[in-house]
């Protein structure tokens, strides 16, 4: 048995299956609640990609952003939930090595690509709010599209690396009736500083700088509406009233993601140092996934275009001849 076993075995002394000890009504409802999360996942971030693909109205730079965060949902939705939550139920991990090898894969792709889309929705908003004139001229829908079809590619390169660099990605060793990727001290700090620090403080700094405008902006409209203003003033306060309640809705996306990143993220750096258990951690993983889940649910609360679409598409009416230039917006 070589050094790199003997520190294997070491920290896969306390994973094992465990008895289930709950009742079959228990048993049934925690599987009827875990297929409900993972359908509500599943439709809701469909109908967000449908109503963003289909009608012409809501095709802008920003939206590019909701469809890449909501694809990106989706694959969590149908890939990765309903694993996690099996894994959850039973306590124990029963999908064998291979299927271990592609679910911590996509896991780690769909994470990095969340948290990097969340940030580019910062500085999306950021950007509108600080220089309108150059984001309308300059920011196409062209433009956001390439920017999100790199930032998939860069985070899919990211985690090849990371696998292939960290040593035993197709060789996958597994503590019993666990799925766990063991990774190496120089990669943890990359790894931290690539999916957490760095994004993170993006999103921070700049949804502060968000805060700041629209603050300066109320106050604005408050005083262009004290004052009778010609045509283009009007124009003016309507446009700005418009971006800070886009910055406000996808200022409560990003809120509620980073609630939902912060204790996983935490949770596996003080791992080592304060022996956190893997359940916990798990628990916190799952939190992270939910995430996928409520963003929908977030769109249909603060979004009435995205209300109106859910209706035309559950009656079907995005099939009649020229649906897609139905007016949602108004």
């Amino acid at each position: 048995m070589n050094v790199t076993e003997l520190n294997l075995s070491d920290r896969c002394e306390h994973f094992s299956c465990p008895e289930r000890s709950v009742s079959p009504a228990v048993y049934i409802l925690l599987y009827v609640c875990s297929a409900a999360v993972v359908l509500l996942t599943v439709c809701g971030n469909l109908l967000v990609i449908i109503s963003v693909l289909h009608f012409k109205q809501l095709h802008t730079p920003t939206n590019m952003l909701v469809l890449s965060l909501a694809v990106s949902d989706f694959l969590v939705g149908a890939l990765i939930m309903p694993f996690m939550l099996i894994w959850m139920v039973e306590s124990c991990w029963i999908f064998g090595r291979v299927f271990c090898t592609f679910f911590v894969f996509v896991g780690c792709v769909l994470i990095s690509l969340s948290i990097y889309i969340v940030a580019l929705i910062s500085v999306d908003r950021c950007l509108a709010l600080s220089n309108p004139f150059f984001y309308t001229n300059t920011i196409t829908r062209r433009t956001m599209s390439i920017v999100v079809y790199f930032n998939w590619c860069v985070c899919l390169m990211y985690i090849i690396t990371f696998f292939y660099f960290n040593g035993n990605f197709m060789d996958l060793v597994m503590c019993p009736g666990e799925c766990i990727y063991f990774v190496n001290e120089i990669w943890t700090v990359i790894d931290i500083i690539f999916s957490f620090i760095f994004p993170v403080s993006v999103i921070i700094i700049l949804y502060s700088r968000v805060f700041l405008i629209a603050k300066k902006h109320a106050t604005a409209i408050r005083e262009l509406n004290n004052h009778t203003r010609p045509q283009t003033q009007k124009i003016t306060s309507h446009s700005m009233k418009s971006e800070r309640k886009a910055a406000k809705v996808l200022g409560i996306l990003v809120a509620v993601f980073l609630v939902c990143l912060f204790p996983y993220f935490i949770c596996s750096l003080l791992a080592d140092v304060v022996g956190i258990p893997a359940e916990t951690i798990h628990k916190m993983l799952i939190m992270l996934f939910l995430n996928s889940t409520i963003n929908p649910f977030i769109y249909a609360l603060f979004y009435p275009w995205f209300r109106r679409c859910i209706k035309l598409i559950i009656t079907l009416q995005i099939f009649q001849t020229d649906s897609s230039l139905i007016n949602v917006l108004s």
